[in-house]
């Protein structure tokens, strides 16, 4: 299991575009990936559950990762936040 924390930089928080890029980009991998907020959390693949936490700027998330390939999909997804959220 990897896991990384990240605070949202948008203004507008986790709206639907990066939503949209993120599940995008999670469907890449096989493994497993959830997003949390606070104590909520949602599958990481599903666009709806990921605008569903309501994520603003500011706030932080915690995404878990597992799988065979969780290593190099952490490495990238902490790059894809940077870039986008």
């Amino acid at each position: 299991m990897k896991e990384f924390t990240y605070t949202i930089t948008d203004s507008q928080g986790m709206h639907a575009r990066p939503a949209g890029l993120l599940v995008k980009q999670t469907k890449a991998y096989g493994d497993s990936i959830t997003i949390w907020k606070g104590d909520k959390s949602a599958d990481a693949k599903r666009l709806l559950a990921v605008m569903g936490l309501g994520v603003k700027q500011g706030e932080e998330v915690r995404i878990v990762i597992e799988g065979d390939t969780e290593q190099k999909a952490c490495e990238e997804l902490q790059k894809f936040f940077a870039e986008n959220l």
